[in-house]
């Protein structure tokens, strides 16, 4: 499945995800075509190379006559729709607006249709966002992933006044994408930036195994002395994504003890885990003589069998263990971290393939938040689910 990465260690904006697909490969003539189709007169896209703290990277400005219309949802839709471009670029174009617009209605607490759309509702904007989507289009991407998110830090001056690093509308966007901030003042990730990743990213995370076909970088306006101020995009391709369960070939050591004592058993799972082992286990069991016994169960890697096995050899008085190879079907894991009323709490989720099954929110955390906010576990739970359910994560999920 060819796959963009978007690397936001400098965070994004409109013009550097679009510079980041010009330097990619996506023809400027083609993508300059493309966007006539918007039917928006006298603009022009001013592309260059330009050096960030010593990486070469494309920079793209979008040059367009002086206006200060702000526009609302529909006016934006309309432009979009009545244009000739595809309808795949319409429909992911509108669908980044309209996660922008209901961003925006909950920061202010009124309705979507009466969003008034100040810096992105210029046409610079329309045109970074489109011109993105058919640079998307063009490069025949399928799958969108994203690093944690450089947010910057500071306060920026906005139509409202003056905010904190995000600001409301960006953290909102980003509700469910983890983000960080460093000493590098400024606002890394724009509203723009954030609206198209936070829509097109099905997922986010450490780099995925990719085979890297191109590598570019998108310059953001600002420089800094030692800071390169640039979105890395990594183009390739990933597997494929499928319903099938994943199955791992594991080998299961298993032994029965009747004269050790608790404290020892315990030792040895603590021990056996400590060296890798997937599992361990004790069932109870009656054994000859009508001794009472413990069946000591281990799960590992083919790898570490020899080592588990001369453990238990070393730390009980068994004289064999049994060994067999099983196989074992599990759902593809991952962790989102969710803020909720008690803090931040990270959710475990299970999958099979894009099929989410089982999401459960990290019990220490949980049981940590529940003591100190002085309620029930389960309403720190039930929050941490809810909180997952309305983020960006569910919705691209």
């Amino acid at each position: 499945m060819r796959t963009m990465y978007f690397d936001c260690f400098a965070g994004a904006s409109g013009n550097m995800i679009l510079a980041a697909l010009i330097a990619a490969g996506v023809d400027a003539v083609a993508l300059k075509r493309e966007l006539a189709k918007l039917y928006i007169p006298n603009f022009e896209l001013e592309i260059e190379k330009v050096d960030r703290s010593g990486i070469s990277a494309t920079h793209v400005k979008v040059a367009i006559p002086d206006e200060s219309k702000h526009r609302h949802l529909d006016q934006i839709e309309s432009i979009i729709e009545n244009s000739t471009i595809s309808e795949t670029v319409k429909e992911r174009s509108i669908a980044i607006f309209r996660r922008l617009a209901l961003a925006e209605a909950r920061v202010h607490g009124i309705d979507i249709a009466k969003v008034h759309f100040h810096e992105v509702g210029g046409l610079d904007a329309i045109i970074d966002i489109v011109g993105s989507c058919v640079g998307f289009e063009l490069l025949g991407i399928e799958r969108f992933i994203c690093s944690k998110i450089h947010v910057g830090s500071g306060f920026v001056q906005m139509e409202h006044g003056k905010f904190p690093v995000p600001p409301p509308a960006v953290a909102e966007l980003l509700a469910g994408f983890p983000i960080y901030s460093t000493e590098i003042e400024g606002e890394l990730i724009t509203p723009t930036g954030a609206a198209i990743i936070s829509t097109v990213c099905e997922s986010y995370g450490q780099l995925p195994n990719i085979s890297v076909e191109v590598t570019s970088y998108g310059a953001g306006t600002r420089t800094y002395e030692d800071f390169p101020n640039a979105l890395r995009v990594l183009i390739g391709e990933t597997s494929v994504e499928t319903d099938e369960a994943k199955v791992e070939d594991l080998m299961l050591l298993e032994t029965n003890i009747d004269d050790s004592t608790p404290q020892v058993v315990g030792y040895v799972m603590e021990r056996v885990l400590d060296l890798g082992a997937n599992d361990c286990w004790f069932t109870p069991i009656q054994m000859k003589k009508n001794r009472p016994a413990v069946l000591l169960s281990v799960l590992c890697e083919k790898e570490l069998k020899d080592r588990i096995v001369e453990l238990i050899y070393r730390e009980t008085t068994t004289l064999g263990i049994r060994t067999r190879s099983v196989e074992r079907e599990i759902l593809e894991r991952e962790t989102v971290s969710v803020k909720t009323s008690f803090g931040n709490i990270d959710v475990k989720i299970g999958r099979r393939g894009k099929q989410i099954l089982n999401v459960m929110p990290e019990f220490e955390q949980v049981r940590a938040a529940a003591i100190a906010a002085g309620v029930a576990f389960s309403e720190v739970r039930d929050a941490a689910i809810q909180a997952l359910n309305s983020s960006a994560f569910a919705a691209t999920n």
